[in-house]
């Protein structure tokens, strides 16, 4: 599921600062990165399944070995996971409308966080 709109694709945003704002708000980059993209998790396990809150995004400036670089971020997405084959984001996906809800705030929250740093 995508989360049109939002304002965050709209967003630049110096890595260190993007990484600090997004561990605030549970979303974790850790080892999901190369020299030029991101994406940061946020992991909810409940009676449905288990889903992912995803933000990611690309170095339009630097790289992001060196943690200098400027990113641009993408449209946010949620997932459910299935076992062995990973994360599926289809129209056919059923998300509970709680944890719908509850994405669309951390996104409004971050988003409003990353708009007072943008570049």
């Amino acid at each position: 599921m995508k989360f049109e709109n939002t304002g965050i694709e709209n967003l630049k945003i110096d890595l260190n600062r993007l990484d600090d704002i997004m561990d605030n708000h549970g979303l974790v980059r850790a080892g999901q990165w190369d020299y030029e993209r991101v994406t940061y998790d946020r992991k909810f396990e409940l009676r449905e399944g288990v889903f992912y809150l995803r933000i990611q995004g690309y170095a339009v400036e630097g790289d992001v070995d060196t943690f200098k670089a400027t990113i641009q971020l993408m449209t946010p997405l949620l997932g459910k996971h299935y076992y062995p084959h990973g994360v599926e984001y289809g129209e056919g996906e059923n998300f509970p409308n709680s944890l719908v809800s509850q994405c669309k705030k951390i996104i409004e929250d971050v988003k409003n966080d990353l708009s007072q740093l943008a570049v």
